[in-house]
């Protein structure tokens, strides 16, 4: 007997727009731009609306806008 598989959830997404430059800014600030995925003025990123996420945006919410 199989077991009976339930469908996956589709996470929800959030996309991200870069609007501030990482000139000057601290290098941890830097690197959360590159882990979120921007690194240019203008760029865009969907990613997975989780905890870790939600936390990197909360770190350089000086530099990017959540677009919904």
């Amino acid at each position: 007997m199989s077991a009976k598989r339930t469908p996956a959830k589709e996470a929800s997404k959030v996309t991200v727009r870069q609007t501030g430059s990482p000139i000057r800014r601290k290098s941890d600030q830097r690197a959360t731009l590159v882990g979120l995925g921007l690194n240019r003025i203008g760029r865009t990123a969907v990613l997975d609306d989780t905890p870790a996420v939600r936390g990197m945006i909360a770190k350089v919410a000086h530099m990017v806008v959540v677009v919904e």
